[in-house]
């Protein structure tokens, strides 16, 4: 890992009307649009919609490198969340994340461990401590019993 701080150069550019183009060197463009809520075509990415799939990317590869350090067995793992968005003292902004994350072991005795880790993700990911919103956590280990 390189050492801190680090930087994040990303561009966005648009004519007066349609999609914004949204690209970051080394990387596929992104065409945003406002949401549905805003007044957007549906099946365009948003800054919302992309905040909230940052919330969920960020819980998943956090929970790849609690889980190499703890050394958890896993098969897979799937993180659902809703991002909920509210006016604040004439503010908009989210308020909540709820994160709801299901993991797949084979062995039962890990199950505590995998919960541990399942937890310890939440509290360590980078992008909902960068946020104000509160986040819940709801967390599912099911066992693969065909292992």
């Amino acid at each position: 890992m390189q050492e801190f701080p680090h930087h994040y150069r990303v561009s966005a550019a648009a004519a007066t009307e349609g999609t914004v183009r949204v690209s970051a060197a080394e990387l596929p463009s992104l065409d945003t649009m406002p949401p549905p809520q805003y007044g957007g075509e549906p099946g365009h990415w948003s800054p919302e919609t992309l905040l909230v799939a940052a919330v969920a990317d960020c819980f998943v590869l956090t929970f790849r490198n609690v889980a190499r350090a703890s050394r958890l067995e896993w098969e897979s793992v799937k993180c659902n969340v809703e991002g909920t968005l509210d006016q604040v003292d004439r503010a908009t902004l989210f308020t909540h994340f709820e994160i709801n994350a299901e993991l797949r072991i084979s062995d039962p005795n890990s199950r505590g461990k995998a919960e541990r880790c399942l937890e310890k993700a939440e509290r360590a990911c980078l992008i909902t401590n960068s946020l104000k919103a509160e986040t819940t956590l709801h967390l599912h280990v099911e066992i693969n019993n065909a292992a």
